[in-house]
């Protein structure tokens, strides 16, 4: 196969794990005969720095023109101020938006080997696999009116959460066929008991599970949701929920498993190009010092191979690898424990190599 993979590295680690995967990317290529090509764009922070826009159009357009994307991370303290015009977060937004991905799943299932690492009783998340299914261009991140309000002496900002039918539609649709060939449970995660839109969501969710009849439908507050993943996460197989509550849900779902840099994440719309990046955020305090866990990156480019390329068998062995190396004792500093060795971030990508 010959494939075009845009990398966008971003900001803080971003660039150090996509480093990374993109070495992953080549062996698998080396070993499978595939010619895989990489051309790097700017997003987020940098991308303000070089040229003003979080997503210059130059980067748009490559991406459009490419077979997946592979992002790292973006934002940092140096944009933070809440006054600016422009902020790293709204490259995610473009881009998610400009490419039609509206579905963002995000696997967890935490490895035998790293127990000791989650906060939770090893027993708790024993048998926790699940998969998180977030609607992405919708809801109070993309709603109107969206702005800030002048009375008097005082000053409102609003924000519009906002769902149309065949939003709502398209990611039920989705999660019910995820969940298929797992466990055949789907549960639903909303808040129709205080908002609209989430009685539509309801609504819908039921109509279309009739079209589902062997697949298990739970409908679930989000405040229940949320109380679940840290008392019976194993219960759960495919949730599926809105922007706002997703984005939420799932960097709470990212705890069970240890470290937030061992997850990866893939965002998906109607056809095969996809846009893959590890849930991590920048973390801009250990940028460039070659000590950042560089997993959840080489997890994102295996499910880049297997959404985008159709490539099973080669995503299958990039997962083996990890396993097999996360068994043989293979830490990085987030999931090292006291007085174990600290390997760097390309040393854990050496070992996942070396497994190949």
């Amino acid at each position: 196969m010959n494939a075009h993979i845009v990398t966008l590295p971003g900001d803080g680690i971003g660039p150090d794990v996509t480093a990374q995967a993109v070495r992953v990317l080549q062996v698998i290529a080396g070993k499978f005969g595939h010619t895989f090509s990489f051309e790097q764009q700017l997003i987020g922070g940098i991308a303000i720095d070089t040229t003003g826009m979080a997503l210059p159009r130059e980067s748009l357009d490559a991406c459009l023109e490419a077979d997946a994307v592979l992002l790292g991370a973006v934002g940092g303290p140096k944009w933070d101020d809440p006054r600016a015009k422009t902020r790293p977060e709204e490259g995610l937004l473009a881009i998610r938006k400009g490419l039609g991905l509206y579905a963002n799943l995000r696997p967890v299932k935490p490895h035998p080997a790293l127990a000791f690492a989650s906060p939770l009783r090893e027993e708790k998340i024993k048998g926790v696999d699940f998969i998180v299914v977030r609607e992405l261009t919708g809801g109070l991140y993309f709603g109107t009116p969206k702005e800030r309000r002048q009375h008097g002496d005082h000053v409102s900002a609003v924000d519009t959460m906002e769902y149309h039918d065949y939003e709502i539609r398209r990611i039920m649709d989705l999660a019910f066929k995820l969940a298929a060939p797992r466990k055949k449970h789907v549960t639903s995660v909303d808040k129709a008991n205080v908002l609209v839109s989430s009685r539509l969501w309801r609504e819908i969710a039921t109509e279309m599970h009739a079209d589902y009849p062997d697949i298990k439908l739970d409908h679930v507050l989000v405040d229940t949701a949320a109380m679940r993943l840290v008392t019976s996460p194993a219960s759960f197989d495919v949730v599926v929920t809105e922007n706002t509550f997703g984005d939420i849900l799932t960097d709470e779902a990212a705890v069970l498993v240890g470290s937030m840099g061992l997850l990866p994440s893939a965002s998906l719309g109607k056809g095969k190009m996809g846009l893959y990046e590890p849930i991590h955020g920048s973390a801009p305090d250990i940028a460039g010092q070659g000590i950042a866990n560089p997993l959840g990156s080489i997890l994102s480019a295996a499910m880049l191979l297997r959404h985008s390329l159709d490539l099973a068998q080669e995503a299958a062995v990039i997962e083996q690898s990890v396993n097999e190396m996360l068994s043989a004792g293979c830490r990085s500093a987030d999931i090292a424990r006291p007085g174990e060795t600290v390997l760097t971030t390309m040393q854990m990508t050496d070992e996942v190599i070396r497994r190949i």
